[in-house]
């Protein structure tokens, strides 16, 4: 098995149990070769509520993940939300994931 099916069976286990709502919404982590996306959903509407990327954002792949979850912690923030569920999208807890959630704790997020 190819790690790209690896990542999609474990995305697959995370959101039959992960759910985000209005008042507790999903963060979600998309990542790619250059970037990282952030977004919070709101899973019962269907609608993303806030969503950023590290793009315009200066230094190395982790500090602009750490940078982005600082930026989506802060934009939550200004719409009322203190607390998210966190959906790492079956990739490990490593890395730029591990970055962009501490960023977003460090401004205030709860997971």
């Amino acid at each position: 098995m190819d790690n790209f099916t690896r990542r999609k069976k474990r995305h697959k286990k995370v959101r039959s149990k992960v759910s985000g709502s209005n008042k507790i919404p999903r963060l979600c982590v998309s990542r790619s070769l250059n970037g990282i996306y952030l977004q919070l959903i709101d899973d019962e509407k269907g609608i993303t509520l806030v969503s950023c990327s590290d793009k315009g954002l200066k230094g190395t792949k982790t500090e602009k993940a750490r940078k982005a979850g600082e930026k989506i912690a802060e934009k939550a923030l200004l719409i009322g939300i203190t607390k998210v569920v966190f959906d790492r999208s079956g990739y490990l807890y490593h890395g730029r994931i591990k970055a962009s959630a501490e960023g977003a704790r460090e401004k205030g997020l709860k997971f």
